[in-house]
């Protein structure tokens, strides 16, 4: 075997330990004649693909972030225990990508080196194991989470631009170890077929930008009005969900629409709460155990008005903002009460807010004596009726002819030879298009979309011209005064040309530099 080339013996040494687990001199080496072999080749390639596959993971695991809070509610209905499940999902993905990204750096210095490239059987098994637990991943995530495929296809209009040039640095960054492989390799038909490989996918990425489209790759002029925000359950990252304390922080961070969903109690009083059960957002397992598991609609405003409804958030830190409340803003949450829809309706009217809502649950015998009960709250609280957005379907008609003035909010799209057209429609974000949106917007149609709480996504459905967006994080939306990124179209073909003459260039260099 020869000298390590271009490196010291001792580095040599040091990497074929690290990637072998064993201690192989040089002289050593040259004893036992050790050569990279065609299956030594072959699990360099498998290594090559884990990395990448793990490193399309870590790109749906921050995506996935965005919604990752309904997952978290989701494993407490479940296992009854609150645990903020995208911590371990990073820690995770971290773990595994940071393995295979080391064994492939030292894989590819010790191409460079021009030393064999003998994985080790731990590695090998490691390898695999990361492999399985990925594909699992994404199984899990096809079946159980299927929408998020959608949020990835809508993340790649914020992310499509900078992912081209990043992988277009990668693989110009690759053809130093695989130049080096090629001048040091005998076999030809291997090298006319990496070669080959590597030509196809180069040529493929620098023409890749003409199919990346985005709506933030526009003018300036023609960026649409920043989003309205409409608080989910008000805003849940500073005070606890579906409280007065909630809706008065929505109200600080310039929210225009308080969503929130409403049922009514056993004797008739309609009150703000989202799960059917009391026990993620109340103490109901410790003032009435043997009840805990009932359906909120069975106690009555007295028994509600026990309960506390705000010490759970400053306990399991539903979002890590908890942890930098005020002194005084932990005691406030600690004094939450469930409110009932008349006190929401007065605070709403004083702060001049809209107020959209739910009435859950929608399959109870009695929801008919649910609508009545809170159209009554409704137009006896003096709200003045275009500051309420009316979502449940059940009734709808009926609604429309007692309060005219109401708004209908509807979550669907729009029918063909619809005989009332739509005013207002509540979508997930994932159900529309850039195009369905900038249509909507056109035929004068407001579109709020939900959840929307990363900035990336923001900017994407600004820059598409959504009316308003429903998030968690309006102390982050509040402050964004322009969309993340935005790009003149003759910006971006003068980058994408910048790019790629430049990847040319070096890759030319380093073929010629190592020949």
């Amino acid at each position: 075997m020869a000298d390590p080339s271009g490196c010291c013996r001792s580095c040599a040494t040091c990497l074929l330990c690290l990637y072998s687990c064993q201690w192989i001199t040089a002289k050593k080496e040259k004893r036992k004649g050790l050569r990279t072999t065609k299956c030594d080749c072959s699990w360099f390639l498998f290594l090559f693909c884990i990395f990448l596959f793990t490193l399309v993971w870590l790109y749906f695991a921050i995506i996935i972030l965005n919604d990752f809070h309904n997952f978290n509610e989701f494993m407490f209905k479940q296992r009854k225990l609150w645990l903020d499940w995208s911590l371990l999902l990073l820690i995770a993905t971290a773990v595994l990508i940071t393995y295979s990204a080391v064994l492939l750096v030292l894989a590819l210095c010790l191409q460079l080196c021009s030393q064999p490239l003998k994985l080790h059987w731990l590695h090998k098994t490691l390898l695999i194991l990361t492999a399985l637990v990925v594909a699992a991943a994404f199984t899990g995530l096809g079946i159980k989470w299927a929408e998020e495929w959608r949020s990835a296809h809508i993340s790649l209009q914020a992310t499509g631009p900078f992912l081209h040039i990043g992988i277009v640095g990668g693989m110009t960054l690759l053809a130093w170890p695989l130049a080096s492989f090629i001048y040091h390799t005998r076999n030809t038909g291997l090298k006319v077929f990496l070669l080959l490989v590597y030509c196809t996918v180069m040529i493929t990425l620098y023409l890749a930008p003409l199919g990346i489209t985005s709506p933030c790759i526009t003018e300036e002029n023609q960026l649409p009005p920043k989003p309205a925000l409409v608080g989910h359950r008000g805003a849940p990252m500073l005070a606890p969900e579906n409280t007065l304390m909630s809706l008065h922080k929505a109200v600080d961070c310039d929210v225009q629409v308080f969503e929130t969903d409403v049922m009514v109690s056993a004797d008739g009083v309609p009150f703000l709460m989202h799960d059917e059960e009391l026990t993620r957002t109340t103490n109901v397992q410790a003032v009435f155990p043997e009840r805990a598991a009932l359906n909120s609609t069975a106690f009555n405003w007295t028994e509600l008005q026990q309960l506390d409804a705000g010490s759970w958030f400053l306990e399991r830190r539903p979002f890590p903002t908890v942890q930098s409340l005020s002194a005084g803003d932990r005691y406030q949450a600690s004094e939450q009460r469930i409110p009932s829809l008349e006190q929401v309706l007065e605070a709403a009217k004083r702060s001049n807010i809209s107020i959209m809502f739910d009435l859950r649950p929608e399959n109870h015998n009695d929801y008919q004596s649910f609508v009545n009960a809170t159209l009554e709250v409704i137009l006896q609280s003096g709200i003045p009726l275009q500051q309420v957005l009316w979502l449940p379907d059940g009734f709808r008609e009926q609604v429309k002819q007692q309060a005219p003035g109401i708004q209908q909010v509807y979550g669907r799209k729009r029918l063909q030879n619809e005989k009332e057209p739509l005013l207002h429609v509540n979508l997930p974000y994932q159900d529309m298009s850039s195009e369905e949106i900038r249509q909507y917007r056109q035929d004068n149609i407001s579109v709020n979309l939900y959840v929307v709480n990363q900035p990336w996504l923001f900017s994407v459905l600004w820059c598409s011209g959504v009316s308003s967006v429903t998030t968690n994080a309006c102390q982050v939306l509040k402050e964004m005064k322009h969309p993340i990124w935005l790009l003149p179209s003759s910006t971006y073909v003068m980058i994408w040309i910048v790019v790629d003459c430049t990847s040319f260039l070096v890759i030319l260099w380093a073929f010629l530099l190592l020949k």
